[in-house]
């Protein structure tokens, strides 16, 4: 009873304490309720249970075993997955053919090369099987779709980089325990390896979160129906998130479409298309929409940037997914002239112009370059069909920069093409590598015009915390990937997602509901977290596309007590304590 005492005068102390702290106006001390929430286990970003304890392991063999870099333990990672795969399908055939009571015909591994099997060299001796897979299966897998397909140009420079034979041992028996029987397993486990690289590269290139990569796509809704199916493409892809998500819709939203036999082919062979210069993506890319069940994807080495002359890509793909790299720049005489064009720029060759120094001595001034996100955009223009649409990341520096080049590619969205809608995204969502605040631009090219009124949405929560940590706010939520968070539920639902209480931590729900009922959007006020903007707004303002030139702010004004008020307060407390303190001192 004496302790329950205590305790009572303690909790008096500090309620005491907390309304003294109150009462300095604004100062307080309130803990957010995100980090007091009784939360169960997350799983934040990554695979669940046994499956994710097991790549774990397999990810701490390669670095301790001396790959220490996160783009080659996939690499090697993936090559290991392809040959047990190989393995598999041989299997799988070989089980066909028996119930058929048949011979096999085009066997993967013929007669001779039975060996290279996964199933046959697990179990040999480590140096034995050391030395066949570094000298002969791996440079039979290089070429199993001959030496011309797109899968070995993207493996020609690949190379067998696990040092020794106990490693090899090690990472083969624990491969071999994975248990990934389906389809969505093999995608989910892929991309668990992909949040691994977690760094921006040189280019200004860096991983897009799935979250953010969702809900472009759903805002999109690429078709698959005959003629009318989408040919989708990203011209910076990367390791083919856009594709991946897009592939996974499709499989969700046209499921009956799919097992038509000219869908299937259009699905598997021509609607997924890929560029990128950086080899090793491209072998990471085309392995993850292999892994999610696309068959052939057309995944390519290609600068995007740089002039090919007759083979520039124009009027192919009807729609563009990408977030293409920022900061970086490039060179006018490495680029496409028409790009250059689009910029307001001449596609002329720039002389290097000649300055003195103050010794007299005569220095050159660099090359003239021009931003990768604006050359991006042209780009994207050009590669699109009329009608042909586009869903683009880019920072907040092409909504409102000044240069000549800045406004002339949003006037050219705004007065050329059809300028649908500009989604500001919340600074913290490339975090921890990148801090850049960017928007989405949803645009459509039509080479006629026909931009009326733009829909702005002002995205301030995407479900993970906006600090390095990207920490899940959503109670209970159990994650897979980050795509997970999106909830396509009330995203669907009847009630605007805005009136939830989750919305507060994720306004991505929210973001599609409204898109999906955007006629309702009309006569929203500018105070609101997203409305209209007309065209001749726009035009006035220099095109200038960033959300705080429309938005309206209301500012409530805050009353507070006088001093001497806060001074009697203070007193009429600090007696409080020191009565409480005293009445303490006699329970000791």
């Amino acid at each position: 009873m004496l302790w329950r005492q205590k305790c009572t005068k303690l909790t008096f102390f500090i309620g005491t304490i907390g309304q003294l702290v109150s009462g300095f106006g604004q100062t307080s001390f309130v803990i957010p309720e995100r980090h007091i929430r009784d939360v169960k286990v997350i799983r934040n970003h990554m695979l669940t249970g046994n499956l994710r304890n097991q790549v774990d392991e397999i990810w701490t063999s390669f670095w301790t075993g001396g790959i220490a870099n996160p783009t080659s333990v996939i690499e090697q990672f993936t090559y290991l997955l392809f040959i047990r795969r190989l393995d598999e399908l041989e299997m799988q055939r070989e089980n066909q053919a028996l119930l058929r009571n048949s011979d096999l015909q085009n066997a993967l591994f013929p007669p001779d090369k039975q060996h290279y099997r996964w199933n046959k060299f697990k179990n040999i001796d480590p140096e034995e099987m050391f030395e066949l897979v570094k000298d002969k299966v791996f440079p039979f897998i290089k070429a199993i779709h001959g030496q011309q397909s797109a899968f070995s140009r993207h493996m020609k420079d690949a190379i067998f980089m696990i040092p020794s034979a106990p490693m090899l041992d090690k990472v083969v028996n624990l491969i071999d325990k994975l248990e990934m029987d389906d389809r969505d397993t093999k995608g989910d486990l892929y991309e668990y390896m992909l949040s691994k690289l977690g760094s921006a590269g040189t280019n200004g290139q860096f991983r897009t979160p799935r979250h953010i990569i969702k809900m472009m796509v759903n805002m999109t809704e690429p078709k698959l129906d005959g003629d009318s199916s989408d040919v989708i493409c990203d011209p910076a892809s990367g390791t083919c998130g856009f594709l991946m998500a897009a592939e996974e819709y499709v499989r969700t939203h046209h499921k009956t479409a799919l097992m038509k036999p000219e869908n299937s082919a259009h699905f598997h062979n021509v609607m997924f298309n890929a560029y990128d210069f950086d080899q090793s993506m491209l072998r990471i890319g085309a392995m993850n929409m292999m892994q999610h069940g696309v068959d052939n994807p057309v995944v390519e080495y290609r600068d995007s940037l740089m002039d090919y002359g007759e083979e520039n890509i124009k009027d192919k793909f009807t729609l563009v997914l990408a977030n293409p790299p920022f900061k970086g720049s490039v060179a006018y005489d490495e680029l496409s002239p028409d790009l250059l064009t689009a910029l307001g720029k001449s596609p002329k060759k720039a002389e290097k112009k000649v300055v003195k120094t103050e010794d007299g001595e005569e220095k050159k001034k660099k090359d003239p370059t021009e931003k990768t996100e604006l050359l991006f955009l042209a780009l994207i223009l050009r590669m699109l069909q009329p009608g042909g649409r586009a869903a683009v990341i880019v920072p907040d520096g092409v909504l409102f920069g000044s240069t000549k080049s800045h406004r002339e590619i949003r006037k050219t969205l705004v007065e050329k093409h059809k300028l649908d809608a500009v989604v500001s995204l919340p600074s913290g969502v490339f975090k921890p590598y990148a801090g850049v605040s960017t928007a989405i631009l949803f645009f459509t090219k039509t080479n006629s015009g026909g931009t009326n009124d733009v829909w702005f949405y002002d995205m301030q929560a995407d479900g993970f915390s906006l600090d390095d940590k990207r920490t899940p706010l959503i109670k209970d939520l159990i994650l897979t990937t980050e795509a997970d968070a999106v909830d396509e539920q009330a995203a669907e639902g009847v009630q605007a997602p805005s009136e939830l209480p989750n919305h507060k931590f994720s306004n991505i729900p929210d973001v599609l509901w409204r898109w999906q009922n955007v006629h309702k959007e009309i006569g929203r006020k500018r105070t609101d977290q997203s409305f209209f903007v007309p065209k001749s707004e726009i035009v006035e303002k220099e095109y200038d596309l960033s959300i705080n030139r429309y938005k309206e702010t209301v500012y409530e004004e805050v009353k507070y007590e006088s001093p001497e008020v806060i001074l009697q307060r203070i007193k009429e407390l600090q007696k409080a304590m020191e009565q409480g303190i005293a009445d303490l001192e006699k329970m000791l």
